[in-house]
């Protein structure tokens, strides 16, 4: 078998990528629309309300400012009047321009225009505008009171805030209720195909459904389900010609071989290589037996004594080691029966002790038997850390097999095997220091029996 020292293993953490539900998505992009929305409706109208507001403020104020100065030409020693109760007008000839500075320095600096001001009357906050116009004989300043459409302003945004948030549920609710209503044929189809595992012939999906994208995707199902039923049922029709078509010669082998056997006058030369042949009949037998169970994808029947199933088998390597100097033994605990038939535990079992007297040319190969596991322990070639992770794909050859036979599908088969009888199979190196490597077949608790229990293997 081949194998050499593996690196530190070093774990794998498996991250899972958060994906949202399709409802929650549903519901999400409903929620994002209306919310956006809204938000974006009361910006413009916060943003259009304050264009809107400024210029009929400034309208009314230049109009205003005009007429006072119309006022003060007409006659100096009358104050400005104006029609707007908001709106105090002010004019200073120019013999009162140092009186400005001194009492209003902020506004005599000021160039003609309109311009935001606010200040502190009677411990409150307000805010007023102050249109400009200065000529050499006279200053005109006019003052409107804006804090109560600051305070307008100031509520009008609180109720946009609200609306924003009422506007955002109720998108979320519509967004709930049309991820149901979108989602209730997917969650119908996606119960029905749980519904139709496991039955041979499941009724057509598509009968239940409209002529919609999930008809559609629902007729895809059902071509796909024909499909493979299709395939499904050539793969069962050719396990069972193939079954039927091997197992009548290897019968007739079989019955030749036993009769050939029972002939008194055989040579130890004879007599051996029968012996070789009804092994090799056997094998093909269990063989067959374990492949028939795994493209059925069911456990067969039975209890197995390990310990004898390995001295067969060990036996049976002996027979074929030519001129190899190598020692095949088993040694431990002998009272291990597991609950499977003998030829899914010879297929298995056979394979791990094949592949170590394949790839060790001298030493030995030790089957060691435990309380729950075997152990194949072998002083081959070791095992290459490429080797180590792809021993069991299928077609995979390791290494170390040169020009030696097989298809590589042979630690295939073993995994296979254990998948179906929740059994556990592991290829390590040695531990010890020896070259070599150690193939576990661990067995798990319910696999077991019991000696005083087991019936015969």
């Amino acid at each position: 078998m081949p194998q050499a020292d593996l690196p530190n293993a070093v774990p794998r953490v498996r991250r899972r990528a958060f994906r949202r539900r399709l409802r929650t998505r549903i519901i999400l992009s409903f929620f994002l629309l209306g919310f956006c929305l809204t938000a974006l409706f009361a910006w413009l109208t916060d943003v259009a309300r304050q264009r809107v507001e400024n210029q009929l403020v400034e309208d009314v104020m230049n109009r205003n400012i005009d007429a006072s100065a119309r006022q003060f030409y007409a006659d100096p020693s009358k104050p400005p009047q104006v029609g707007v109760q908001q709106i105090l007008a002010f004019a200073y000839p120019a013999e009162k321009f140092d009186k400005v500075r001194q009492e209003k320095p902020e506004w005599a600096k000021l160039p003609d225009g309109i311009y935001p001001f606010t200040d502190i009357e009677n411990g409150e906050p307000f805010s007023y505008k102050l249109a400009v116009r200065k000529t050499p004989q006279a200053w005109f300043f006019l003052a409107y009171d804006t804090s109560q459409a600051t305070r307008s302003a100031a509520k009008l945004r609180q109720w946009l805030y609200l609306a924003v948030l009422l506007f955002g549920a109720g998108s979320l609710l519509i967004g709930w209720w049309s991820a149901a209503r979108v989602m209730s044929p997917v969650s119908d189809l996606a119960r029905r195909l749980r519904a139709y595992r496991g039955q041979e012939n499941p009724k057509p999906l598509a009968n239940y459904f409209p002529e919609d994208e999930v008809g559609e995707l629902a007729r895809a199902l059902d071509d796909y389900a024909e499909q493979l039923t299709e395939r499904v049922q050539r793969d069962r029709e050719f396990n069972n010609d193939v079954s039927h078509e091997l197992r009548t010669p290897l019968a007739v082998i079989r019955g030749a071989t036993e009769l050939l056997l029972s002939s008194p006058n055989l040579d130890d030369k004879l007599h051996t290589r029968l012996l070789r042949i009804q092994r090799a009949e056997q094998q093909c037998t269990d063989l067959i037996g374990s492949l028939l169970l795994l493209s059925r994808n069911e456990r067969g029947a039975g209890h197995t004594t390990v310990s004898k199933l390995v001295e067969q088998l060990l036996d049976s390597h002996r027979a074929q080691l030519g001129g190899k100097q190598l020692d095949l033994r088993v040694e431990g605990e002998s009272g291990l029966v597991v609950d499977a038939p003998e030829a899914a535990l010879s297929v298995a079992l056979g394979n791990l002790i094949g592949n170590a007297v394949k790839y060790t040319q001298q030493g030995e190969v030790c089957v060691r038997l435990r309380g729950d596991a075997v152990d194949v322990i072998d002083t081959g070639p070791g095992l290459s850390a490429e080797d180590a992770a792809r021993l069991f794909e299928r077609g995979y050859r390791g290494s170390h097999a040169g020009n030696s036979q097989g298809g590589g599908i042979g630690l295939s088969i073993v995994s296979r095997l254990c998948e179906l009888y929740d059994w556990q199979v592991e290829i390590r190196p040695r531990d010890d220091g020896t070259r070599g490597v150690v193939a576990t077949l661990s067995f798990s608790a319910g696999a077991t029996i019991p000696t005083a229990s087991a019936g015969p293997g």
